[in-house]
């Protein structure tokens, strides 16, 4: 992103509950300084398993602090029992569940109502009041059930999601609570519970505020890109073996030397600017590409400018998991032109002059020292 280095930084994890976890413990700091939550989760899922019909991948992102307010949290409570619905252990590949009735009977059923009582009357809001309601981490319809315990059959059930992306553990009561703020009128109460080894509870209202996010949930989904083959699923996600022929046996070893030294520009897509001809260039080098001029380059990030491209290629013949490898010249409104990777084409078209955006991607892998090298790639601004 681009950031000052002087800021803090820190991970949250081990159970699906972990994102609300965070934001709550966010907005109750009194520190009013913006702060960024991020819950994102990728979980592997044992091939024919019921996980893998039901886990998906997802990230989200909330901004946290003084400012135009989206919406405030009006309260949260919190339960941290030895009740275990699913575990992995360290080293291990995949989750182990407990019976399905079990946990929603005995787990999600009895644990969160008396919970979210706690907190609604903490706050003294009735049931009645809740315009939305949003569960993760708990079986599929484990929502309507705990809708009608907890007396808010009157409020809109938050999509679960499991049709269009699936489970996305850590992220997924954050996605609610994003979808959530997409579709509540200022003034509308919110209730989210995250359910995992306990539960967290908390009520969040919509206020007035203008902000929007820059793409939102549903236009999200609506970039997403169907792929039909189980067997190319597989073969991304590691379970499968295949032979990808000699042109794959090349060494990806990275040199973390060089990484560092030029983190801004690999990382936050930064290249130069010239302070005498205003040309732009990447990478950003000691002399002006355009007029020669020595140290005469300012930053400039590349990374949310609009683009188009300029030249490009189908590579059927070099190595790639998803052939054919898109590569060509994108040329940027700044005048930078960069030869580079094009993905999630889909049924996209892309010929000369196809407006793109800039995403931030894994470069390659390097199996043999369990490394994964990032940069930036093109992809059609849709």
């Amino acid at each position: 992103m681009g950031l000052p280095g002087q800021l803090g930084c820190a991970d949250v994890g081990g159970n699906t509950r972990a994102g609300l976890g965070a934001l709550i413990s966010e907005l109750a700091s009194q520190d009013q300084r913006q702060r960024l939550v991020v819950a994102s989760e990728r979980r592997s899922a044992k091939p024919a398993s019921a996980q893998e019909m039901n886990y998906g991948s997802g990230a989200v992102a909330m901004l946290v602090g003084e400012g135009d307010l989206l919406a405030t949290c009006l309260g949260s409570e919190s339960l941290n029992v030895p009740f275990i619905d699913h575990y992995r252990m360290s080293g291990q590949d995949y989750d182990y569940y407990a019976e399905e009735r079990w946990i929603r009977d005995e787990g999600v059923i009895k644990l969160v109502p008396a919970t979210a009582a706690t907190l609604l009357e903490r706050l003294g809001i009735s049931a009645a009041d809740l315009a939305w309601f949003g569960l993760s981490g708990a079986p599929k319809g484990s929502d309507k059930l705990l809708s009608r315990k907890l007396g808010v059959e009157a409020a809109t059930l938050l999509d679960d999601f499991q049709d269009e992306i699936g489970d996305t553990g850590t992220a997924h009561s954050l996605l609610q609570l994003a979808d959530a703020l997409e579709k509540a009128e200022p003034g509308q109460l919110i209730l989210l519970a995250a359910f995992g080894q306990g539960c967290d509870v908390a009520v969040f209202r919509k206020e007035a505020g203008a902000r929007a996010p820059a793409r939102g949930v549903r236009r999200a989904l609506a970039e997403g890109i169907e792929e039909t083959s189980y067997m190319k699923m597989l073969s991304f996600e590691g379970e499968l073996n295949i032979d990808w022929g000699p042109r794959a046996e090349v060494d990806v070893k990275a040199s973390i030397a060089q990484q560092y030294r030029s983190h801004q520009q690999i990382l936050a897509f930064t290249g130069g600017k010239c302070q005498h001809c205003d040309s732009v260039q990447f990478p950003s080098l000691p002399n002006c590409i355009e007029c020669g001029a020595a140290d005469s380059q300012e930053p400039l990030s590349l990374a949310n400018q609009r683009a188009k491209v300029a030249t490009l290629s189908a590579d059927w013949l070099q190595y790639y998991p998803a052939p054919p490898l898109y590569v060509g010249l994108v040329q940027f409104e700044s005048g930078a032109r960069l030869l580079m990777e094009m993905v999630d084409v889909g049924k996209h078209e892309l010929e000369v002059g196809t407006p793109l955006k800039m995403v931030f991607r894994i470069k390659a892998n390097d199996k043999l020292r369990g490394y994964r090298r990032y940069f930036w790639k093109a992809t059609p601004a849709v």
